[in-house]
C-alpha cells in the first residue's frame, strides 16, 4: 500500500534513471539535506553523488520492492518508464509525477489527442498502425510531414521526414514498423519552451520562457527571455498551467512549443511535446534563478513549499556535446562561464556531455 507521510530533511528520495539528470535532481536533493537513492539498469553520472544506488533490471519486481522500501518519495528522470514499473512503485510508495501523467506523455498520438480535447492547439496528426495506414495519412496530411515512433523517442530519434518522393513502404520500416503517428509540419519562426513546477497543494511556479536552438534534432543553445511578446509569453506559461493542472501533476513539468509568425498577425503557439521531468532547455536556471529547476522538482515531490523562479539576468546556456567537451580548460578560463560537467567517461557524437551557462546581470535603470 501507498505510504503517504510528510518528507522531511535527512529522507530519501528514490530516482529512476543514472543519467545527468538525475544526477543533477540528487545534487538538489543533498542541497535540501535529503538523501537519493538511485535506480536504474546501467551505470551512469548519477550513480556518482548518490547516497546509494541500486542496479537492476526495471522489470525486477523484487529489485523494485526492496528499493521502495529503503526511500520515501519516488521520481524519475526520463519518460520511458515502463508503466509495470511505476505500477508496481506506487503500491509502496508515492511515485511524483504521478502514474497517469507518466502515462499521457509517454504515448505521442495519446499525448496529442489530450492536448486536442484541452482545447490547446498542436500540428495536425493523424495515427499509423502501418505501412497501409501511413499512405493513407500521407493522402489527408500532404508533404512535408513527419512519422514518429508513438513511444520512446528523443533527440531526434525515433521520426522520419517524409518528402516528396519518398518510398513510404521503406520510411515505415526504417522505423522499426512501430505504431506510429504522422504529423503535419508547422511553419514556426522559433522554438520556446516552458519550465514549469506544480506542487501537491496545488501551486504553480513557471520561469520564464525559454528560446531553443537545436542542431541535428539535439538542443544546442538556450536564451532567456525568448524574444517573444510579453502577451505571447504570458499565453505560453497559462497553458503550461492548464496542462499541469489538467494532469494533476505534481513536480517540474516542460512544454516545448512553436511559434508561428503570419503577417499582419499575432504570434501564434502550436504545443509540440510535453516533458513530464526536468529538461535540458531548464539547465540554465542552476546558476540563472533563485531556484533551479531541479531543485524546484524536489521541492515539489516533497510537498514542500516552491521556490521563487525569479531570473538573475539575461541568460545563454550552451550544450556541450560530445568532442565539445575538450575545450573545457578553455571554458574554465572563460569569465562568466559558469561550466558543469556531467561526468561521463567517453565522448561520443551526439552525447550530451556538459553545458556552460552565461549570465549577463541586468544593469539597474539610473534614469
Amino acid at each position: 500500500m501507498t505510504q503517504n507521510r510528510p518528507i522531511s530533511p535527512g529522507d530519501s528520495i528514490g530516482i529512476l534513471g543514472s543519467g545527468q539528470l538525475g544526477r543533477m535532481l540528487a545534487m538538489a536533493a543533498a542541497q535540501l539535506g535529503l538523501k537519493a537513492h538511485i535506480y536504474a539498469p546501467e551505470a551512469g553520472p548519477a550513480f556518482d553523488v548518490s547516497a546509494t544506488h541500486t542496479l537492476a533490471a526495471y522489470e525486477d519486481e523484487a529489485a523494485l520492492h526492496t528499493f521502495a522500501e529503503t526511500v520515501d518519495v519516488i521520481t524519475y528522470e526520463f519518460e520511458n518508464v515502463p508503466a509495470r514499473t511505476a505500477e508496481v512503485l506506487a503500491q509502496h510508495r508515492p511515485v511524483l509525477p504521478k502514474h497517469s501523467a507518466l502515462a499521457r506523455t509517454q504515448d505521442r498520438l495519446t499525448e496529442k489527442n489530450f492536448l486536442k480535447d484541452l482545447g490547446i492547439p498542436t500540428a495536425p496528426f493523424l495515427a499509423v498502425d502501418d505501412a497501409g495506414g501511413l499512405a493513407r495519412a500521407v493522402a489527408q496530411l500532404g508533404r512535408p510531414s513527419i512519422l514518429k515512433t508513438r513511444r520512446f523517442g528523443y533527440d531526434g530519434k525515433g521520426q522520419a521526414l517524409v518528402r516528396e518522393g519518398s518510398d513510404l513502404a521503406v520510411i515505415f520500416r526504417s522505423l522499426g514498423g512501430h505504431v506510429s503517428i504522422l504529423e503535419g509540419v508547422v511553419p514556426f519562426s522559433k522554438e520556446i519552451s516552458v519550465i514549469a513546477a506544480r506542487g501537491t497543494d496545488g501551486s504553480f511556479q513557471a520561469f520564464d520562457v525559454c528560446e531553443n536552438h537545436h542542431e541535428h534534432h539535439i538542443l544546442s543553445v538556450t536564451r532567456v527571455p525568448a524574444s517573444l511578446s510579453a502577451q505571447t509569453a504570458k499565453l505560453a506559461i497559462a497553458m503550461t498551467e492548464k496542462i499541469a493542472d489538467a494532469l494533476d501533476y505534481v513536480g517540474v513539468i516542460t512544454v516545448e512549443m512553436f511559434v508561428v509568425e503570419t503577417p499582419g498577425q499575432a504570434e501564434r503557439l502550436v504545443v509540440n511535446e510535453i516533458a513530464p521531468r526536468v529538461h535540458n532547455s531548464g539547465h540554465w536556471t542552476l546558476d540563472g534563478a533563485l531556484t533551479s529547476q531541479f531543485e524546484q522538482h524536489i521541492r515539489a515531490i516533497c510537498g514542500w513549499p516552491l521556490g521563487s523562479p525569479h531570473r538573475h539576468g539575461t541568460i545563454e546556456m550552451h550544450n556541450l556535446i560530445g568532442a565539445d567537451v575538450d575545450g573545457w580548460r578553455t571554458l574554465l578560463a572563460t569569465e562568466g562561464a559558469c561550466l558543469h560537467l556531467y561526468g561521463k567517461h567517453e565522448a561520443r557524437p551526439g552525447r550530451k556531455m556538459g553545458h556552460v551557462t552565461y549570465v549577463r546581470p541586468v544593469k539597474p535603470d539610473h534614469t
